[in-house]
């Protein structure tokens, strides 16, 4: 896993993952990068320790870094998988997210609340409830993996 240690959502992502991980017996890496050079130091220790995938976790300073990411992980030759769909149209192999067109609806709706003169403070907290699985066939390929067609048929977009 790739985690921004400055970000407390990016640790509480890594947290989480880590114990989904180690309940199926997977062991986990955890590298962390919150400068630029330390993104590319990350990958290094990846390939050196021959890491079978990446997953990266959501945090600002990420999406500013997301060309380095999808170059780094080609010239690595290392799986990796986004929390947002623009990394894998960037040419990442795959991302598994919230929806940004549901997030932007629920806001919407914040707005029109509070313009109808709700107080902000009595809205009650939305999580996410549909999520978007896309691929990036393309970048499987080159990467040398096949993806299930069941796979496929589930996601919401396969970029070919």
């Amino acid at each position: 896993m790739l985690v921004n240690p400055e970000s407390t959502v990016s640790t509480a992502d890594g947290a989480n993952v880590r114990a989904a991980a180690h309940s199926v017996g997977l062991q986990t890496y955890l590298l962390n990068a919150s400068a630029e050079a330390q993104v590319e130091d990350a990958f290094k220790v990846a390939a050196e320790r021959r890491i079978d995938a990446l997953f990266v976790t959501a945090d600002l300073f990420f999406i500013s870094q997301r060309q380095k990411l999808v170059a780094l992980a080609a010239r690595h030759a290392i799986p990796v998988i986004y929390y947002d769909r623009d990394f894998v149209v960037a040419g990442g192999l795959m991302s598994y997210g919230s929806s940004r067109n549901e997030s932007f609806r629920q806001a919407g709706v914040y707005v029109g609340r509070v313009l109808k003169g709700e107080r902000p403070g009595d809205l009650p907290v939305m999580l996410p409830t549909t999520f978007e699985l896309v691929i990036n066939l393309k970048t499987a390929k080159a990467l040398g993996l096949t993806v299930p067609l069941i796979m496929q048929m589930t996601a919401n977009e396969v970029i070919e």
